[in-house]
């Protein structure tokens, strides 16, 4: 029996735990946090029911990615990158829309995020890239110039719907350039570039955003609705550069309320003009340090995706600041690990495809994390494998997968010790 429950959880058991322990904490909170989504269905299970499906569904996907050597994970590459551009069309074309954004589609009844795969296609493409023009000196000159031809057309298709997405992938393949030897005056020229990109995006956005509100998931669907002919009429006449931007109301509105400075009293704080934010600083401050205890939130049942965007504040409302604090460690945890596994590889495209995952879910819950409490604006990021999600949570399963399979396969550095001793026994056995 002992030797069968081996054989699943194989691999890396620090890596194992950080993935127990978060989807523990991610049934609790959920659980917790899904009171508007419970009495919108009348049933008071299944939200946790739907959620713990998802979970199981991300363990079997962790279970059997680990199974697969690390490298025929190149082999994936390009027809994940070929599917990834192909639902991402898809998706702008006649995807779903969430508070007026199309961020997914749906198949034989299942919504899914093409953004997740991309996101994961982006991060193989990027290590196995960087692995392979690797010299003595480090990258290759050119080795810059193949990621961003290869990662440009996805970023920008992400952006469109899903600005912070987009973003988010961004910053991890630069972080992935910079572990990848590849030179700092060529990434300190990128960034420069990409800083004056954000400003002008920053400038069309102020422009030709309509500034308004961001909305509640459920406002959102209601004025939807309510939407006459005559009004659609109205909008498929609009311009071009207002059609490819229709989401820059909402990002101006996000971005003006997140530097408003100016202080407002309790008694003349709109809690529905911002109550996303409003309500995360009130559950934040009924933490009372120590926290209300599992299940006894107030703040779920007003503030609006309680159960992924903001689950955070709820958790620090729950668990106060040592629950905060757990969280966050075992991101901490996830991502130095995974620099330890990435160190023992002797190959380097295992090495970069982990760190690649690792910081792609570590500085996505920090996206999150930064959110919830007031200092960063509101993105729309999930907290990986703690937010209830469908692509999001099936992902991360994936990618605890492949750093499970990078563990377990990947060939190893010997020591210095190792390797003298391997000479010594070599000419042994030829004497």
């Amino acid at each position: 029996m002992e030797k069968k429950i081996a054989n699943i959880f194989k691999g890396d058991k620090v890596i194992w735990m950080v993935f127990f322990f978060l989807c523990i904490i991610s049934i609790i909170e959920v659980f917790s946090s899904s009171s508007t989504l419970s009495y919108k269905s009348e049933n008071y299970w299944a939200p946790i029911i739907k959620h713990g499906v998802t979970i199981i569904v991300g363990f079997v996907l962790a279970v059997a990615t680990l199974n697969v050597d690390c490298r025929y994970f190149k082999l994936a590459t390009p027809p994940l990158l070929i599917l990834s551009f192909i639902l991402l069309l898809w998706v702008l074309i006649g995807g779903g829309s969430t508070n007026d954004a199309s961020r997914w589609v749906s198949f034989l009844g299942i919504q899914f995020q093409p953004s997740e795969m991309a996101k994961m296609a982006l991060v193989f493409a990027a290590a196995q890239i960087l692995s392979a023009m690797q010299t003595s000196t480090g990258a290759d000159k050119d080795t810059m110039k193949y990621i961003l031809w290869t990662s440009f057309i996805f970023v920008g298709l992400i952006a469109l719907e899903n600005l912070s997405t987009a973003m988010l992938i961004s910053i991890v393949l630069i972080l992935m350039m910079f572990v990848g030897n590849v030179s700092l005056r060529q990434i300190g020229k990128l960034i420069g570039k990409v800083m004056l990109v954000m400003a002008i995006l920053l400038a069309i956005i102020m422009v030709f955003g309509n500034d308004k509100e961001d909305l509640s998931e459920k406002q959102a669907k209601t004025e939807q609705f309510q939407k006459s002919e005559e009004t659609k009429k109205e909008a498929d006449d609009e311009n071009f550069i207002e059609k490819m931007f229709h989401r820059a109301g909402t990002w101006k509105g996000r971005i003006k309320r997140f530097f408003d400075n100016e202080e407002i009293p309790p008694e003349k704080y709109d809690l529905q003009e911002n109550q996303q934010v409003g309500h995360a600083n009130i559950a934040i401050a009924s933490s009372n340090i120590v926290g209300v205890g599992p299940g006894n939130s107030v703040e779920r049942d007003f503030l609006p995706q309680a159960f992924s965007d903001f689950i955070y504040a709820i958790i620090i409302e729950e668990m106060g600041i040592w629950g905060a604090i757990l969280v966050a460690f075992l991101y901490i945890v996830l991502f130095f690990r995974t620099g330890r596994i990435a160190s023992r590889c002797e190959n380097y495209y295992p090495a970069f495809l982990v760190m690649g995952l690792s910081m792609l879910m570590v500085i996505q819950a920090l996206f999150n994390m930064l959110v919830a409490v007031g200092l960063a604006p509101v993105t729309g990021q999930p907290l990986p494998l703690i937010s209830k999600g469908g692509s999001s949570t099936v992902f991360c399963g994936i990618y605890i997968g492949v750093i499970l399979s990078v563990s377990r396969s990947a060939k190893r550095k010997q020591s210095g010790a190792h390797t003298e001793l391997a000479i010594e026994e070599k000419l042994a056995e030829k004497n």
